[in-house]
C-alpha cells in the first residue's frame, strides 16, 4: 500500500458515536476495538474506542479514538477538517455536518467564486467545506 494522510481524532468516551455519525454523513461502516478486546476487560476504560476507522465509498478515512479516564481530554483546536471539490456531495455533506453542531460561517457564495462555509459538528471537530463551481 503506498502511504496516505487521514485524520485520527481523538474523543473523551463517545468515539463510537462520532464514527457512527460520520458514517451517516460519508457513508461506509466503521469498525471498532475497544480496550477490553485488547486485553484490559478489568480497567475504567475497557469500552471505550482504543482504535476506531471509517472507511468511506468516496475514498476518505477518519480514524478515532477516545482518550483514557487517566489522560487529559483536550478539544481539538488549531485545525479544521477540510472537503473541497466540485462533488455534487458536498452540498450534502454540509448539511449533515453542520446539523446539530455551530455554523461559524455560513455556506454562501464567496468573492473567489466559489461556495464556502465552516462549522462545527456536535462532536466538537471543525469543518471547512468548499465547494466549486463545476467546469465548464
Amino acid at each position: 500500500m503506498a502511504s496516505r494522510l487521514n485524520p485520527y481524532l481523538n474523543f473523551n468516551g463517545n468515539a463510537r458515536q462520532a464514527l457512527e455519525f460520520y458514517a451517516t454523513v460519508f457513508g461506509g461502516t466503521p469498525t471498532f476495538s475497544t480496550f477490553a478486546d485488547f486485553g484490559a476487560q478489568d480497567s475504567p476504560d475497557a469500552n471505550r474506542i482504543m482504535h476506531g476507522t471509517l472507511e468511506a465509498p468516496s475514498g476518505y478515512t477518519i480514524m478515532a479514538a477516545d482518550v483514557t479516564s487517566d489522560m487529559e481530554y483536550h478539544a481539538p483546536a488549531g485545525f479544521s477538517m477540510s472537503l473541497s471539490g466540485d462533488d455534487d456531495n458536498l452540498r450534502g455533506y454540509w448539511e449533515k455536518l453542520s446539523s446539530g453542531g455551530t455554523t461559524t460561517m455560513p455556506l454562501d457564495k464567496q468573492a473567489w467564486g466559489d461556495e464556502f462555509g465552516m462549522c462545527v459538528d456536535q462532536f466538537g471537530v471543525p469543518w471547512l467545506v468548499d465547494i466549486m463551481p463545476p467546469k465548464a
